[in-house]
């Protein structure tokens, strides 16, 4: 098998072999500019180490991969546009360097050329791959759904929003681990191991992502900093500290984030930080990317595959847990 930076070269050295900028240029250049911004690669590279651990050649999953990374872009391309997000990976978001109607319709294109990647496998091969991709397309989307829902609710709770990060972030990363599977043509047992491996540690990223938003280096995380802040976000981080804080604070931090206006966005942002480390929220958080990791972990013990290639996927989730970008 090969290191986790090598899967991610190969990768990106196929992802730019196959981006075209074609006609309209106006619709395409916005898809090329948004999948070459970099990013982690984290769902595609799930894939290429998922069938070789399975017993296929890497090579074999790339457009499985590919489509991944495409409608992992695709959405958030969108969610950008709904969260009115003026940064991407440290770069301007595509309906700010275009306009919202290019970053709709470019979004759109992305997704439809998401699914013609699966027209490279054979029938039972490209079954099994659209089943999954379209049951987690429409997951991530009730996903988006439940986060826009929740700005403007004061009552979520944990199991909602824990809800939400599982169907938003992480069946993607479970749906991308399955269908390196697929492709492998492992066994149902084992495939759908793996994919609850992957959204056990889709949570547990996104958990991290969250803290991240609150407490990442900017230089380093390519986000607004505060961006949940800002837009009422319901996260890990709040709800802890509307849980835990003390009668002040949560009375404050319920009336910062029961709207958007009206407040100084960098007077909120130091509050909200502020509570998030005096409630205790953010070593609640930190405790539950941890429980999550661990949780993943056990599963992976369950799978039928050797020691050594447990390992490579043991090491990956990790590295996740202590992750600064």
């Amino acid at each position: 098998m090969l290191s986790i930076d090598s899967y991610r070269a190969v990768f990106t050295s196929y992802l730019q072999d196959k981006i075209q900028t074609k006609q309209p240029e106006s619709l395409y250049e916005p898809i090329t500019y948004i999948l070459t911004l970099g990013g982690k690669r984290l769902r595609p590279v799930l894939t290429l180490m998922t069938a070789e651990i399975f017993g296929a050649d890497h090579k074999k999953a790339l457009n499985a991969a590919l489509a991944v990374e495409v409608f992992h872009n695709f959405s958030l391309m969108h969610d950008d546009i709904m969260d009115d997000a003026p940064l991407r990976r440290g770069e301007e978001t595509v309906h700010e360097k275009w306009n919202l109607n290019t970053g709709i319709l470019s979004g759109d294109a992305m997704l439809i050329q998401a699914y013609q990647l699966f027209e490279n496998y054979e029938n039972d091969i490209f079954r099994g791959l659209a089943q999954v991709f379209s049951k987690t397309a429409l997951e991530v989307c009730e996903g988006q759904q439940y986060d826009v829902d929740f700005e403007t609710r004061n009552d979520v709770t944990e199991a909602e929003y824990l809800k939400m990060i599982e169907y938003k972030t992480a069946v993607l990363v479970g749906a991308a681990m399955k269908m390196g599977a697929l492709v492998a043509e492992a066994s149902d047992d084992n495939a759908e191991k793996i994919y609850n491996f992957g959204r056990l540690l889709g949570v547990a990223f996104q958990l991290q992502d969250d803290y991240l938003d609150a407490f990442g280096d900017p230089e380093t995380f390519g986000k607004q900093v505060g961006g949940d802040i800002i837009e009422n976000k319901k996260t890990f981080l709040y709800l802890k500290a509307i849980e835990n804080a003390n009668d002040d604070d949560k009375e404050k931090l319920l009336t910062m984030f029961a709207n958007k206006n009206g407040v100084d966005s960098t007077a909120k942002i130091v509050f909200a930080k502020e509570v998030f480390e005096r409630s205790g929220a953010s070593e609640l958080t930190k405790k539950a990317i941890k429980n999550y990791t661990e949780q993943a972990l056990r599963v992976l013990e369950s799978i039928s595959v050797s020691d050594d290639k447990k390992q490579v996927l043991r090491d990956f989730g990790e590295s996740l847990m202590y992750r600064t970008i």
